[in-house]
Order: C-alpha cells, then sequence, then structure tokens
C-alpha cells in the first residue's frame, strides 16, 4: 500500500523548525502533510477531515495540545494523536495517554520510533 493512499498526516506545532524537520521526514518517505503553527489555525482550516493522524505540541500559545485533544475527543473525532514535546512533565503524558493518545514523543524526535508509531497509527485508524 502506498503511504499517500493513506491520508494526510497533520502536524501542529508552535515551533517552526520543529514543523519544517517534522514535515521533512514525513515527505521523504511519500506521506502527505499539512503544517500548522497553531491549533487555532489547525481548526480554522477544515483539515480534520482529511487528516488521518494529528501530530501535536503539547505546549503552544493559546489552545495547547492538550486541550485540543480535549475538543477533539468532546467532538468525538477518532482521528489518532502523537504528542510531541520538549518538556515532558509526567502529568502530560498520563493525561495525553488516558485521553486515548496514541504515543508520546520528547524532541528531538527519534525519527525510527516516531515513524513506527506514525505508522501503527495509520494501520489502526484504517482499519
Amino acid at each position: 500500500m502506498n503511504a499517500r493512499s493513506l491520508g494526510a498526516i497533520s502536524v501542529v506545532d508552535d515551533d517552526e523548525s520543529v514543523r519544517t524537520a517534522t514535515e521533512e521526514l514525513l515527505r521523504s518517505i511519500g506521506y502527505e502533510v499539512k503544517t500548522f503553527a497553531s491549533a487555532e489555525l489547525f481548526l480554522e482550516s477544515g483539515a480534520l477531515r482529511e487528516t488521518e493522524c494529528l501530530v501535536l505540541d503539547i505546549q503552544m500559545p493559546g489552545i495547547d495540545g492538550l486541550e485540543l485533544q480535549r475538543r477533539l475527543n468532546e467532538a468525538r473525532s477518532r482521528v489518532p494523536i502523537i504528542f510531541i514535546t520538549a518538556n515532558e512533565e509526567g502529568t502530560h503524558r498520563q493525561r495525553a495517554i488516558e485521553a486515548g493518545a496514541i504515543n508520546f514523543f520528547r524532541k528531538p524526535l527519534d525519527a525510527q520510533a516516531f515513524l513506527a508509531a506514525i505508522q501503527s497509527a495509520l494501520r489502526e485508524d484504517s482499519t
């Protein structure tokens, strides 16, 4: 199965260098990627409808990652979420996983483990 046939991966992170590096990594193996500098921009874009997997930073100005996850859960969205963060606090990880996150990574990302998590999330979402 071609990675492109799986739909888009949306990356939401306020750090432009992280967005760019994550986008380049995912595109390098054939995924379609959309990036957003904030949760608000992601929500306003309407990209959720096309998103097969959401890569989400925890700490962002405005709506943070955990709040976006809460809103998506309230809306009964089933899009798999993988969190990334520079500041891993145990409570953030626990809250994210308890609320249904597929995985949780500390920046800088371990590319191999991150890509494996993306592939796993996309497989689970397609079943």
